[in-house]
C-alpha cells in the first residue's frame, strides 16, 4: 500500500487494530515511555521517549501518520509477506472445503465491522445502525454454522458502504474492488484500502485538531521537562552555557568576510546582525544556528533541545548539501558563460545531476563524492557548449574546472567559505523576519537554490519556533542574568 496523505472529511478514529494472524491494519504510532535515568546518556533517551510524537505534531503544520513501508528484500519484509500470503491462502482453502469453514471468514467480517464503525461521525447514528443490523456477528455465526454465510452479498454491502465513507481519492480503488469476482481476492482487496481509509481518517482528525495538538504539546513537553527538573536541579546548565556562547559569539568581532555576506542581504542582515544592544531574539537565533555546527562529541548538547537533537542534525546534514550545490553552481557559471548558464534548462540539469551524484555519494567524503561531480559536470557543461554552437572547454579549462569543483568540498575554500557565510545569514535571517521575507534579497549566489532554500528554512523557523513555545519560560530567567535588566526578556522570549 502507498503512504496516505491526502485529507478526508472529518470523522471519529476508532480502534480497529488486526489480530496477529490476520494483515496488520494501519494505525497510530504508539509512544514509549520512559523513567527518569541519572546518568546523562540516559537521560537523553528519556526526554527523546516522552516527548518524540507530541514534539512532531506541535511543530510541523503537515504532520501525517504513514504506513510503515518495509524496505524490499527485506527481512521483516518477507515474513510479513509470507504471514499475509499464509493467512490469503488459509482462508481460500476454508471457503473450498466441503463443507465450507467460515471461521475465518467470522474474524475478518468482525474486524471490518470495527474499520467501518470507526470511520463514521458521532451523528451518522442511522449508518451505524445499518452496519450493526448488516454485520450481526451472532446472526453470521449463526448463518456460517449451517452453511448459509453468503459472502459475496455481504462483501457487495461492504463496497457499497466504502463508497458511502470514503475519500474522493479512495473512489478509484473502491470501484476496482467491483470488478473483482473472486471471494478471496476481493476480501483482501476490500481489507487493504479499508486500511488506507483509517489511515485517512486518523490523519483529517490531526489536521482537524492541530491547534489543540500543538498546544497540548507545548504544555505536555513542558510539564514532562519540568517533571525530570525538579528530580534534577542541575538539567539546565549545559543551557545556561549554551546561550551564553552564544551571546559571547554576538559581543565578539565580526569574521573577516561578514561584512560582505551582510551586505548582500540589505534589510535582513541588518536586523539579523545589530550590534548592539543584545537582545533575547539575537541570543537565542544566534543559539539555534550554533547548534547546526555542533560538534558530535561535544556531550554538553543544551538540555532543552535533546529531543531534537536527531531533526537539527538532519538540517545541518541538509545545509551542507546545500552548500555544495550552491558553490557547484558557482564555480559552473564561471565556466558555462552567460549564454548557456542563463538557460534555465542548463541550470536545473546541472541541479539534478548534482543532487543525484551527492545522494549516491552521501556516505562517502565529501572529497571522493567531489571527484565524481566535478568529472560529470565537467562533461556535462563540455558537451552543453558544444551543442549550442559556442567554444568547447579547453583541456586546460576542463582540467581547472574539475579542480575547482573538488575544491568546493574543502571547508577552508573561498567559494564554499562565503557560501556557508550567506547561508547562515539567511536562516539567521529567518529566525528574526520570518522565511518569504528573507527570501526577498536573497545575496548572490543563493538564487540558484532558492526552493532548497526555503524548504530548509522553513523546517529550522518551525523547529525553533516549537522549541522556544515549549522552553521559553526558562529561556527568559536564563537570558536575566546574562543581559541587561532594562530589557523586557518575558516579552521578547514569549514573542519568538
Amino acid at each position: 500500500m502507498t503512504d496516505v496523505e491526502e485529507n478526508v472529511p472529518g470523522k471519529d478514529p476508532g480502534d480497529a487494530e488486526s489480530r496477529p494472524c490476520k494483515p496488520e491494519s494501519s494505525g497510530p504510532i504508539q509512544e514509549d515511555k520512559g523513567s527518569l535515568k541519572d546518568p546523562p546518556s540516559r537521560l537523553r533517551d528519556t526526554v527523546n521517549d516522552v516527548s518524540k510524537l507530541s514534539s512532531e505534531i506541535g511543530m510541523s503544520h503537515d504532520f501525517h501518520m504513514e504506513e510503515k513501508v518495509l524496505p524490499p528484500g527485506s527481512l521483516e519484509g518477507r515474513i510479513k509477506e509470507t504471514m499475509h500470503n499464509a493467512f490469503w491462502d488459509h482462508l481460500k482453502e476454508q471457503l473450498s472445503a466441503t463443507p465450507p469453514d467460515f471461521s475465518c471468514v467470522l474474524e475478518l467480517l468482525k474486524d471490518i465491522k470495527e474499520i467501518l464503525l470507526s470511520l463514521l461521525l458521532p451523528r451518522q447514528n442511522r449508518l451505524r445502525s445499518e452496519i450493526e443490523e448488516a454485520l450481526d456477528m451472532g446472526l453470521l455465526k449463526q448463518e456460517a454454522e449451517h452453511g448459509a454465510l453468503n459472502v459475496p452479498h455481504l462483501s457487495k454491502y461492504i463496497l457499497n458502504m466504502m463508497t458511502l465513507l470514503c475519500a474522493p481519492v479512495r473512489d478509484e480503488a473502491v470501484q476496482k474492488l467491483e470488478n473483482i469476482t473472486d471471494p478471496v481476492r476481493l476480501l483482501r482487496g476490500i481489507f487493504q484500502v479499508l486500511g488506507l481509509m483509517k489511515m485517512d481518517m486518523v490523519n483529517y482528525t490531526i489536521q482537524s485538531l492541530q491547534p489543540q495538538l500543538q498546544e497540548h504539546s507545548v504544555q505536555y513537553e513542558r510539564a514532562k521537562f519540568q517533571d525530570l527538573l525538579n528530580k534534577q536541579p542541575s538539567l539546565l546548565d549545559h543551557t545556561t552555557r549554551w546561550l551564553s556562547r552564544a551571546a559571547a559569539d554576538l559581543s565578539a568581532p565580526l569574521p573577516s568576510g561578514a561584512d560582505a555576506a551582510s551586505s548582500a542581504c540589505s534589510s535582513p542582515s541588518e536586523a539579523a546582525n545589530s550590534p548592539e544592544p543584545l537582545s533575547p531574539t539575537m541570543v537565542l537565533s544566534q543559539g539555534f544556528l550554533n547548534l547546526l555546527l555542533w560538534d558530535p562529541e561535544d556531550d554538553e548538547f543544551p538540555e532543552t533541545l535533546l529531543t531534537d537533537r536527531a531533526r537539527l542534525q538532519e538540517l545541518e546534514a541538509q545545509l551542507r548539501q546545500l552548500s555544495l550545490l550552491a558553490s557547484v553552481l558557482l564555480v559552473s557559471s564561471s565556466f558555462s558563460g552567460s549564454v548557456l548558464f542563463g538557460s534555465p534548462q542548463f541550470v536545473d540539469k546541472l541541479k539534478r545531476v548534482t543532487k543525484a551524484l551527492l545522494e549516491e555519494c552521501k556516505c562517502r567524503p565529501e572529497e571522493e563524492a567531489m571527484l565524481t561531480v566535478s568529472e560529470q559536470l565537467a562533461q556535462e557543461i563540455h558537451q552543453s557548449l558544444k551543442n549550442m554552437g559556442l567554444a568547447a572547454l579547453s583541456s586546460d579549462n576542463t582540467a581547472s574546472l574539475i579542480g575547482q569543483l573538488q575544491n568546493v568540498s574543502r571547508k577552508e575554500n573561498c567559494v564554499r567559505s562565503v557560501i556557508d557565510q550567506r547561508i547562515h545569514l539567511f536562516l539567521k535571517c529567518c529566525l528574526v523576519l520570518g522565511v518569504q521575507r528573507s527570501l526577498l534579497d536573497l545575496p548572490g549566489g543563493l538564487t540558484l537554490i532558492e526552493a532548497e532554500l526555503a524548504e530548509l528554512g522553513q523546517k529550522f523557523v518551525s523547529l525553533t519556533h516549537h522549541n522556544q513555545q515549549v522552553f521559553g519560560p526558562y529561556y527568559t530567567e536564563i537570558l536575566k542574568g546574562l543581559l541587561p535588566p532594562a530589557q523586557v526578556l518575558e516579552t521578547e522570549v514569549a514573542s519568538l
